[in-house]
């Protein structure tokens, strides 16, 4: 009964219901980002306390990775769609409540709050591109999302920027307030209600054993290695530039460049997915190979180093970010993708954090080359593993 219910909802689904989910993507990034580059803007009513500036960066993380497995769980039962809702509602009036109430302990609400509302609506939107779509344009579907939220984080820092250099951050925090309330009405009006799916009661034990299973673990940890690197990328490929003697300009050119490769590989391949020119396993070994190279190369101590690095990192992430959420997908009952995605969004930001943390303490111990070489190794595990998986599984069905 679930199987045909679900075909019914996908038959039903227009493809314009799939343009204010790709607008939340953009949205949850275009916040994260947006903001917290220009935080630090001193006289546009930005910090100018390291350690309250390094507060505030952690405050929207650190209620994203306590609260998205949670919503994500209430996403499947009171239904995705009404989750998105009240989650893009919460975030415009988050952002609002700072352009009213400029003050500092007003920012940290509003920081605080945005990230809660935007651990609500981006559960559910992936929720939401995978139960509109049927299992053979998952890949397409999750790449297209990938697409438009890489171009929220790309975007975020110079719009944010142009925003707080014309108006402060009131400014930005009200446009951020706009777009919640015109993409919570895009949803209202474009998303078909998708009815939460009857399920049956799961324990404590359930769960871990879901989670524990490589079905789940496999593609997570693909996507939070991703996200490692794309942090690491994009937080110390400009240190290794300026080291090789590049100005600030060629420093920003070449993060736009891993930005850019990410945006533009994630679409492709999806559709490689979907078309069966590539498979899950082969996918997610490629990206994690091409993200360690990229990490390799950053070892180099020249513009073509980073240029190289930024390109490859980009092009790994690219390929991973889309087959990984379409494995999940796959891999989970239509009733617990809330679930699912919720924790594997979690990954994702231990990843964004951990990333950064392993590089940074291995530098400072050593050098920056040996905190690349660091990541490199460890992303380059999972290629191994995923080898040395297959063939053991090769082994066991031979015997059989």
């Amino acid at each position: 009964m679930t199987g045909h219910v679900e075909q019914a909802e996908q038959a039903a689904a227009p493809k314009r219901a799939m343009w204010p989910l790709y607008a939340a993507g953009f949205t949850t990034a275009f916040g994260a980002h947006g903001i917290a580059a220009n935080l630090g803007h001193v006289g546009a009513g930005g910090v100018r306390s390291l350690l309250v500036l390094g507060g505030l960066l952690a405050l929207y993380d650190g209620a994203e990775v306590l609260l998205k497995p949670v919503f994500g769980t209430l996403a499947d039962k009171v239904g995705a769609r009404k989750m998105m809702l009240g989650g893009l509602i919460a975030f415009a009036l988050a952002s609002g409540s700072y352009v009213l109430l400029d003050s500092p302990g007003w920012l940290w609400a509003a920081r605080l709050a945005q990230g809660a509302a935007a651990s609500a609506f981006s559960p559910a939107a992936s929720s939401l591109v995978a139960r509109l779509n049927s299992a053979a344009k998952h890949g397409r579907a999750f790449g297209s999302y990938g697409f438009y939220k890489s171009i929220g984080y790309t975007a975020g820092p110079l719009l944010g920027g142009l925003l707080v250099w014309a108006g402060g951050l009131r400014l930005l925090f009200a446009v951020l307030a706009v777009l919640g309330v015109a993409v919570a009405a895009w949803v209202a009006v474009a998303v078909p209600h998708v009815a939460p799916l009857p399920k049956q009661r799961q324990t404590v034990v359930d769960l871990a054993r879901r989670l524990a299973d490589p079905a789940f673990l496999g593609p997570t940890g693909a996507l939070a290695a991703a996200t490692a690197a794309l942090s690491v990328g994009v937080g110390f490929l400009p240190v290794s530039g300026t080291a090789a003697g590049l100005d600030t300009v060629a420093t920003g050119a070449a993060v736009s460049v891993l930005a850019l490769c990410a945006a533009l590989v994630q679409p492709r391949a999806g559709r490689a997915l979907d078309a069966q020119r590539l498979s899950t396993r082969m996918g997610l070994t490629a990206g994690l190979a091409l993200t360690a190279a990229g990490l390799a190369a950053a070892m180099l101590p020249t513009a073509a180093g980073v240029l190289l690095a930024a390109a490859l990192i980009g092009a790994g992430t690219g390929v991973i970010t889309p087959l990984g959420f379409a494995a999940l997908a796959a891999a989970t009952p239509a009733e617990r993708l809330g679930q699912t995605m919720g924790s594997a969004e979690l990954g994702r930001e231990l990843g964004d954090a951990g990333g950064p943390l392993l590089v940074g303490a291995v530098a400072t111990a050593a050098t920056l080359t040996y905190g690349y070489a660091a990541l490199a190794a460890l992303i380059a595990a999972g290629p191994l593993v995923i080898v040395v998986q297959a063939a053991r599984r090769r082994k066991l069905t031979s015997r059989a």
